[in-house]
Formats: structure tokens, sequence, C-alpha cells
């Protein structure tokens, strides 16, 4: 039986771009000291759209086509909402709201679904790190949910001699970036892990190569 050819593109290098475009959005969030919905939703944007665009290459270069269909799911609702949260016009603060929670609802749900269907199979390593992302992205779900957009408390810090306004949107701008920087690590961390090197070979595949 001749050996199985070992593809150039592996479940590994997705997760690694989906880490990299995840602390690039991070890093936005974390050194803007603006945390309006403008920039909330230019890191969101950039973020969404350039996963969509991962998870689609991603379709036809690592899996098969029996497996390509949660993948073009996830890359029309990743670049869906990218594109939404890109127009100036949609840029406020009950826009991050709803785009946000939409989409972290949407990809928990179907990025979960497909983690515990796959659990049990041959892509068992791929479905546990799957898991782990649509419950860190379901708690921010619920986090975004909770902050209410009309939030607003004065405060005044007498050591510095400065105040200012801490709103419900620079909290939530705020939480997206933890969440992104939690999902660059922990995808980075998958990524790297040498379980995802081997790579499961495709039911059909292997039977006709077994006849």
């Amino acid at each position: 039986m001749p050996a199985a050819k070992t593809p150039t593109f592996t479940v590994r290098h997705l997760q690694l771009a989906r880490a990299l475009f995840a602390a690039m959005a991070a890093v936005m969030i974390t050194f803007t000291s603006d945390h309006s919905a403008a920039i909330g939703l230019a890191a969101f944007s950039g973020f969404a759209v350039a996963s969509g665009l991962v998870w689609g290459l991603s379709a036809w270069l690592i899996y098969p086509a029996g497996r390509r269909a949660v993948p073009v799911l996830l890359a029309l609702v990743n670049g869906a909402a990218g594109i939404i949260a890109s127009s100036p016009m949609n840029r406020t603060t009950t826009m991050f709201f709803v785009i946000v929670i939409t989409w972290a609802a949407i990809t928990a749900i179907v990025e979960g679904w497909w983690a515990l269907y796959e659990r049990r199979g041959a892509h068992a390593a791929e479905a546990k790190d799957s898991l782990g992302v649509a419950i860190i992205t379901a708690v921010l779900l619920l986090a975004i949910a909770l902050i209410q957009p009309t939030f607003a408390l004065e405060y005044f810090n007498e050591t510095i001699n400065e105040g200012g306004t801490l709103t419900g949107i620079t909290i939530a701008v705020g939480v997206f970036g933890g969440y992104a920087a939690i999902i660059a690590v922990y995808l980075g961390i998958a990524g790297f892990s040498p379980k995802n090197d081997v790579v499961a070979p495709d039911t059909a595949t292997t039977q006709e190569v077994s006849s």
C-alpha cells in the first residue's frame, strides 16, 4: 500500500492563521486609548473578514469534499459580519452590540455543533480545539449581552487630577479585545501542538486504498 501523501496545508495552519488575526485585533484594541464603537468595529471588521478568508481557503486547501460545508458556512458568516461592520454608517454603539452578539451566537453554535459532531471520530483532536473556541465565544456573547449600551459612569482620579466617563461601549470593546487575546493564545497553542501534525485519512480514501 503506497504511503499517504502529506498535505501542504493542515489544520495546524488554519489554527495559526486564526490566532494571528485574533492577535492583531487584540493589539489594535489594547494599544488604542479610544475604545469607541468606531474603533471596536474597525478591529472586529478586520478580524472577521480575515477569519472568513482563512475559513474559505481552508475549505479547499485542508478539508476534503465531505467536510467542507461547515468551513464554508463559517467563512460566509465571518465575511458577512466583517463587511457589515466595515461600513462607516454602521459604526455606532448599537450596531457594535448587535453585530458582535449576532456573530458570536452564530459562530459559537456552528463551531460548537461541528465539534460535538466530530469529537468521537478520526478528527477528535481538532474537534476538542474547536469546542474550546466555541465555548470562549459563547462567554464573549454572554459578557457583551450583559453590558448596558447606555451605561455611563463619571469618575475622577484625584492622584492625577483627571476624570472621565466609563461607558458601556468602552467596556464592550475592551471585552472583545480580551476575547481576541485569549483566542490568539488558545489557537496558537493548539496550532503548535504535535497532535495537529497528524492528518486523519478520509474514510472514502482509506477504503479505496485498502481495496
